[in-house]
């Protein structure tokens, strides 16, 4: 009768060591799939709006292109905080960057959310950058 009881002692015991190693590893996986999912929105917001700049006549429409579409794009706000979003359409044709110079250049940042897993990460500011060409015959410059 004794090994019965430590029998059941120890799978109480193994019980009490295993579970917090498993809650901990299931916040880990919904981090991280949180963490790819919130990259991932914010690149394809990054590129749509680049290309959308490209494909205005000047470079005031193509900022404010970019701009919709990132809010229209990222709608979530477990994805990107809307008060925290920024984008930015750089006109430098010395850089080779701007309507003029053939090249969008589009960049998003905005602080991810941690909501869920604010116990175990601290939200993060992203910065996503993406290009696209411009098509001479439609562009002003």
């Amino acid at each position: 009768m004794s090994t019965r009881r430590d029998r059941g002692a120890a799978d109480a015991l193994g019980l009490v060591l295993i579970a917090p190693a498993a809650i901990g590893l299931a916040l880990l996986v919904v981090m991280l799939g949180r963490s790819v999912e919130s990259e991932a929105q914010l690149r394809t917001a990054a590129e749509a709006a680049a290309q959308a700049a490209a494909l205005e006549r000047n470079h005031v429409d193509a900022r404010a292109a970019a701009q919709r579409l990132v809010d229209d794009m990222l709608v979530n706000d477990a994805t990107c905080r809307p008060d925290d979003r920024r984008v930015i359409v750089p006109d430098e044709p010395g850089r080779g960057v701007g309507l003029s110079a053939g090249m969008i250049e589009v960049t998003v940042t905005c602080t991810m959310s941690n909501r869920g897993v604010d116990a175990i990460t601290a939200p993060r500011t992203e910065s996503v950058t993406a290009y696209a060409t411009v098509d001479r015959f439609r562009a002003d410059g």
